[in-house]
């Protein structure tokens, strides 16, 4: 699922973790949920109609201070 040779290095630990949620909530794989996840919080930035925009979303999630 995720072609073109780009890799993404996760710790261990994490991994388990996805593996073993995305296994109990039914996703073919960790693959397909670790896409799911990603597309959904990039959701919340992509109606954003500017850079301060995204910024002020991440810092009211928490992401940044």
């Amino acid at each position: 699922m995720f072609g073109g040779g780009n890799k993404i290095k996760l710790e261990k630990d994490l991994l388990d973790r996805i593996k073993r949620v995305a296994e109990v909530a039914g996703y073919a794989s960790h693959e397909e949920f670790i896409i799911h996840v990603l597309e959904k919080e990039l959701a919340h930035f992509e109606d954003a109609s500017s850079d301060e925009d995204i910024t002020e979303k991440l810092r009211g999630l928490g992401y940044i201070s």
